[in-house]
């Protein structure tokens, strides 16, 4: 079957290791109290790393280009704070090396919410020029990583919403899906044709604990919050044209190279595969954490996984065979077998600028592994 664009059977989620000069950089203006979003020193170092990255991931094999994340200290915060109506409480720096006793900076909601500009239609028109001075147009694809719209509301829910712009939260919801509708219009209209919605959510309903703490804090059980927030993806991508691929993925946390859920997709499964209107879905699974294969039995047969069973957690590359035989013990559960699936490794390998613990020749060493193992599953074309 053919793949969806943007689509590679060898695929990444999207944010690599920050380049030592910037994370410098950003340590400085935080030191100094100076807004990184505003510095143009920052934004033209960013640029100049940037232009070396994409022909480093073309040299890899890699076809689904992205920026590496470089401008994003959080794959999720650097971008709703655009919005008008939300703001940052915590700060985007931390100093553990771990999850342990450290909370994230959280979201608040103290406006109404406004799309006034677009948020990511600089950034990929950057990256679309430097692939053209690449020689590589028509041979790869622009990939542009948004958080999904539930990461606004699932940590704090109606605690963290203002009552007087939101005296419900039917309100706040129509907002929402309207601002992420105008951000990917912008986007089309731009000439992106793939974009990447990142959702921990919906793998953290998949955790028993954090099930049970979303039930209390949003009311109804797992499967209700699921089913809501499906309803709010579909919403918020409802006026896509046809040509604009949008893709999902799901994580149970990488910071630091650690994690912060567990549980198999099965009480999510049915409502994500049958009832969410994304082309592809990029799923965790490179350890025990995510559970077996079976939830895969409810793909459609006109949908892609692309199986995160490669890991950027540690340094260590994966072994090949063993990476074959998950991929097609998979395959087993899905209608269309192999041709319904692609590989990556779970999630992105720095989704926050810490990174995770490895070098980035490690880095580039595992994503040259996983385009030579897609050539052998697949053959040489990674676009079929």
């Amino acid at each position: 079957m053919p793949l969806p664009t943007g689509i590679y059977r060898a695929d990444h989620v999207g944010s690599l290791l920050r380049p030592k000069p910037v994370l410098e950089l950003r340590a400085r203006l935080a030191k100094e109290g100076q807004s990184a979003t505003d510095s143009p020193d920052l934004r033209e170092l960013e640029d100049q790393h940037i232009a070396k990255l994409v022909p480093h991931e073309i040299d890899a094999g890699i076809r689904s280009i992205t920026d590496g994340e470089f401008r994003r200290a959080y794959f999720h915060l650097d971008y709703l704070q655009h919005l008008d109506g939300i703001r940052i409480e915590g700060s985007m720096t931390s100093t553990s090396q771990g999850p342990e006793g450290w909370t994230p900076p959280k979201l608040v909601v103290d406006g109404k919410l406004r799309h006034s500009k677009s948020i990511q239609v600089e950034d990929f028109n950057y990256l679309e020029q430097q692939i053209g001075k690449s020689g590589a147009n028509g041979k790869v694809t622009t990939k542009v990583c948004i958080p999904s719209p539930t990461m606004v509301h699932f940590r704090g829910g109606r605690d963290v919403i203002d009552q007087t712009a939101y005296p419900t939260l039917e309100l706040f919801f129509e907002d929402l899906v309207r601002v992420y509708q105008e951000e990917l219009a912008d986007l089309y209209e731009a000439g992106c044709r793939c974009v990447q919605l990142d959702d921990t959510n919906l793998a953290y309903l998949c955790d028993p604990n954090m099930s049970k703490e979303a039930a209390a804090r949003h009311g109804g059980d797992a499967g209700a919050i699921a089913k809501q927030y499906v309803d709010l993806i579909n919403a918020a991508i409802s006026k896509r044209p046809k040509d604009m691929t949008v893709g999902i993925h799901l994580c149970r946390g990488n910071y630091r190279s650690h994690w912060f859920a567990s549980g198999g997709y099965e009480p999510v499964a049915e409502v994500l595969f049958k009832d969410l209107n994304v082309d592809a879905y990029f799923l965790e699974y490179d350890d025990a954490r995510s559970g077996d294969f079976k939830p895969l039995r409810f793909l459609p047969e006109g949908k892609v996984v692309v199986l995160g069973v490669m890991t950027s957690k540690k340094r260590e590359l994966d072994d090949k065979q063993t990476i074959i035989s998950r991929l097609k013990e998979a395959a087993g559960y899905c209608p269309k077998g192999l041709d319904q699936l692609c590989l990556s490794h779970q999630c992105g390998f720095s989704s926050t600028m810490e990174g995770n613990d490895l070098g980035e020749e490690e880095q580039w060493e595992k994503l040259r592994l996983e385009v030579e193992i897609a050539k052998d599953v697949w053959g040489n074309d990674l676009s079929k």
